[in-house]
């Protein structure tokens, strides 16, 4: 790929294809909401342009997508707390995927290495901001980690298996043929 102004314009590109993958995959997915939730098609449009575009363009589609969603169709519901707790969450799946992908060696033992670590930090961070937003929020209740737990995880467990089946390959045949940004 060439330099320069040819590779902002591509990342530019491809982000906004990635940013139309978040908001139209849930469509998808979602026909089944038990099924579509579990999925996290928000998530795996995030984690590709992580890795893809880059540490920065991942987390600006990261946190746009869910708050943009939330407000073209409701979903997820309520822009606070869930789209934006999700906004960090999303933010942080990206720029984690995409700045351990830029560090680390470029073989897709790593790639996993970087996927995982995102998971995590990105679960962290929707927890920590939850939190906060329910703490902020008396009335709405008690936030505890058998919550966090439930919610980002347990039910996200096809989700998970999803993108750590996918989004290796995707990522090592995408750098086979140089279509990697970052």
């Amino acid at each position: 790929m060439a330099k320069g102004k040819n590779v902002a314009l591509a990342r530019l590109l491809y982000s906004s294809m990635f940013l139309a993958l978040g908001l139209l995959l849930p469509f998808l997915t979602m026909q089944i909401p038990t099924i579509g939730a579990s999925l996290c098609p928000m998530h795996f449009a995030v984690m590709l342009c992580g890795f893809i575009c880059g540490p920065t363009w991942g987390m600006a589609v990261g946190f746009i997508t869910p708050i943009l969603r939330s407000m073209l169709f409701g979903a997820p519901i309520a822009i606070v707390p869930n789209a934006l707790a999700m906004a960090f969450e999303l933010a942080t799946y990206a720029f984690v995927a995409g700045i351990l992908y830029k560090k680390l060696n470029k073989n897709i033992f790593y790639t996993f290495i970087a996927l995982i670590a995102s998971m995590v930090a990105g679960r962290l961070v929707w927890g920590a901001v939850m939190f906060v937003l329910i703490l902020a929020n008396q009335a709405a209740g008690e936030i505890g980690f058998s919550l966090i737990w439930g919610s980002t995880v347990l039910q996200s467990i096809p989700g998970i298996i999803l993108q750590l089946v996918a989004i290796p390959p995707i990522i090592t045949v995408l750098r086979k043929n140089r279509l990697m940004l970052n």
